[in-house]
């Protein structure tokens, strides 16, 4: 009997807390997009979506005056940690934002820089591309809290993605015809080094966007004429199940709670685009007058 009754409070102990604590979070139906001189954010719950938060370099006084032209053409908007936001831009600027006041904590410049992402201890690499500034064709890092200061570059031909894997503890990164792994060397150091560890020759050329892919070891990998898949543990690429032959594929994000996907396509002739477009369930959103190039799915800040 006594363990009957110790059993029983334990249950409404449980019962109560579950009540106070209220049903599960809805997930995060927010969508960040780049492409233009605006960084902004989409409530895709809202129906129809409507913006919710705007980034320009222009607005923001704690930017240098001639660093702001250097976002005109942003094509990375990655959330990161903390509630923060790393932008690249192929107008060759790199700055790292806090969303709650779209405050510029770090800036930086990497000629055609494509994409960011943030490392171990503060650091953030960037993947730039062809342009005549400095920096061009580099995998270049940086430190968050020091503006305007590479720590270290190396040779990537057309940069264009950078994903960080805990798991693994490497860097991936994408060029124009490979995809690489790089490793953190002398990091406990003022002069830390990226070691390349391995290159994969990707199936195609003009390699693009490289995302993960939510709760598995898959990589989102996208060139000129197709979209794969690749198998981190298995290190082979796969077509991938709905957009291996689409062209011109700017990038795609999956949202890792409803599995929704949103990607986008250069329209025909241009680099942008003004359609989101969504699989699972399937659809399309389009923003007349805007020039979007990726988009991301923002989750709750950690």
């Amino acid at each position: 009997m006594k363990i009957f009754r110790w059993l029983l409070a334990c249950c409404v102990i449980v019962a109560g807390v579950l009540l106070l604590a209220g049903p599960p979070a809805a997930p995060s139906r927010e969508l960040i997009v780049c492409g233009w001189d605006e960084v902004f954010i989409l409530d895709m719950a809202a129906q129809p979506p409507v913006k919710v938060w705007s980034w320009k370099a222009a607005d923001r006084p704690e930017l240098p005056e001639s660093m702001r032209d250097k976002f005109k053409t942003t094509d990375e908007c990655k959330p990161v940690d903390g509630g923060r936001i790393l932008i690249t831009a192929s107008s060759d600027g790199v700055a790292l934002v806090e969303r709650a006041s779209g405050k510029v904590l770090f800036y930086g410049i990497a000629s055609g820089a494509h994409s960011a992402e943030m490392l171990p201890g503060g650091r953030i690499a960037v993947a730039s591309s062809t342009g005549r500034g400095p920096l061009n064709n580099s995998l270049v890092l940086f430190d968050s809290r020091k503006s305007g200061e590479p720590l270290f570059h190396t040779e990537l031909r057309s940069g264009h993605g950078v994903v960080w894997d805990e798991k693994r503890q490497v860097l991936w990164v994408l060029g124009g015809s490979q995809l690489r792994t790089y490793t953190l060397a002398k990091w406990d150091t003022e002069k830390p080094e990226l070691v390349m560890t391995a290159e994969y020759t990707l199936p195609d050329r003009g390699g693009h966007d490289l995302s993960p892919v939510p709760g598995t070891d898959l990589l989102s990998v996208t060139t000129e004429r197709h979209s794969w898949l690749f198998d981190r543990t298995k290190r082979v690429f796969l077509p991938h199940p709905r957009l291996a032959d689409d062209v011109n594929v700017k990038c795609i994000t999956i949202h890792p709670v409803t599995k929704q996907t949103v990607w986008t396509k250069a329209d025909e002739g241009f680099w942008w685009t003004a359609t989101l477009r969504f699989l699972d369930p399937d659809g399309t959103l389009e923003l007349k007058g805007e020039r979007l190039y990726k988009a991301r799915w923002v989750m709750p800040p950690r």
